[in-house]
């Protein structure tokens, strides 16, 4: 699922941001990297499967993850979840702390 956000710079232009990685390019890009969504996830200590919420729905933790695993910022990956739809700017997003830690 690409969510697609138009933005209007501070000219008055509409531009497009780029669209959020599909599923597969972020598979292939592990792959490339030599890991795969289990082992990165199994590596962070998580069940097998628990990182592919992170392909679905937002997820801090998950998505930092997973960019670390590939050397990009989560914010390269999904736009749409990092980018203020009007403003264009980043917005303020962090993996929640652990409870009691």
């Amino acid at each position: 699922m690409n969510k697609s956000i138009t933005v209007i710079n501070q000219f008055g232009r509409s531009i497009k941001p780029k669209p959020d990685w599909h599923t597969a390019d972020i598979i292939a890009a592990l792959h490339k990297k030599g890991t795969t969504l289990a082992a990165v996830s199994r590596l962070a200590g998580l069940s097998s499967s628990t990182l592919a919420n992170a392909l679905s729905r937002p997820w801090p933790k998950g998505e930092s993850l997973i960019a670390s695993a590939i050397n990009v910022h989560p914010s390269e990956i999904w736009p749409s979840r990092y980018y203020d739809p009007v403003t264009g700017k980043l917005k303020p997003r962090r993996a929640k702390e652990a409870i009691g830690g």
